[in-house]
């Protein structure tokens, strides 16, 4: 990474739990930099303290993004370079950042990814569940209409789905998934790259009953089996012919009755129309 570049946004990732995570590159890029945007200075700083780094900060988070983004995007037009960050894993993502980037692009402002670890991806890898088609729902609506309407348009969602949950909010959360999804495969990944690591795998009948106590404690991610694949009707030979005959007594000829059904069935025109006939 050359500083001689100025007038950049760094989106960097940083830990979400073990310190040891942040990549030699994010480290440099928070070294180099002019400032650092961050969601809570205070959780940064201890960031920077272990790395024996010293740099400007200023706070960005959800209730002054819109007034503190504007001013970011001025001194990065000024010549300034900024890293943002969050206070674990990817800004952006579930995060005030996003409003950032947007205004970042509005300015014609270039901005580089200095990628780190993430919950959503970490959760996903170890749940034991299909990771080749997933959504990310991000965090629940604690207004309980929200929720269910929510919840409600991912009944048939065939894609793992991966949601952010709080502890205290968690015994709320599997009963919703029970009562919306009846009983599916559930992973619960728990303090994920911290010490008391736990990847919980489940289903959402367990999990209801196991842990509405309000036992579990930490930081969560909830991976969810998606709705099973819907097959298509399968036809016999004999459905194809009765498709058939039916559209030849609304009138359509013998031939064009056996094409229609072929397309319907997956039989042979010609199979259909010699039983037709």
């Amino acid at each position: 990474m050359s500083m001689d570049n100025k007038g950049i946004l760094y989106v960097v990732g940083t830990p979400i739990g073990n310190l040891s995570d942040l990549t030699p590159r994010a480290a440099k890029t928070l070294e180099q930099v002019d400032f650092i945007a961050a969601e809570d200075t205070r959780v940064t700083l201890k960031l920077l303290n272990h790395l024996g780094i010293k740099k400007p900060m200023m706070s960005y988070f959800e209730h002054n993004k819109q007034f503190r983004g504007e001013l970011i995007c001025k001194r990065i037009l000024e010549g300034e370079s900024c890293a943002v960050v969050t206070d674990a894993g990817m800004p952006c993502i579930s995060d005030p950042g996003e409003e950032l980037i947007k205004q970042c692009a509005e300015y014609g402002i270039k901005t580089e990814v200095v990628p780190g670890p993430s919950a959503v991806i970490s959760a996903l890898c170890v749940s034991g569940l299909y990771t080749g088609r997933f959504t990310f729902e991000g965090f629940l609506s604690v207004n309980k209409k929200s929720r269910r309407e929510h919840l409600l348009t991912l009944v048939n969602e065939q894609r793992t789905m991966i949601f952010y949950e709080a502890p205290h909010k968690l015994a709320n959360t599997l009963k919703d998934f029970y009562d919306t999804f009846g009983d599916r495969r559930l992973t619960i990944a728990r303090e994920l790259t911290k010490l008391h690591e736990e990847i919980i795998r489940t289903t959402t009948r367990e999990a209801f009953e196991r842990f509405s106590d309000g036992s579990l404690k930490g930081e969560m991610v909830l991976v969810l089996e998606g709705a099973p694949e819907v097959k298509e009707e399968e036809y016999t030979l004999s459905d194809a012919v009765s498709l058939a005959m039916k559209l030849v007594e609304e009138g359509a000829k013998a031939s064009d009755a056996a094409k229609e059904a072929a397309k319907v069935t997956g039989f042979k025109k010609n199979e259909i129309y010699r039983e037709l006939i």
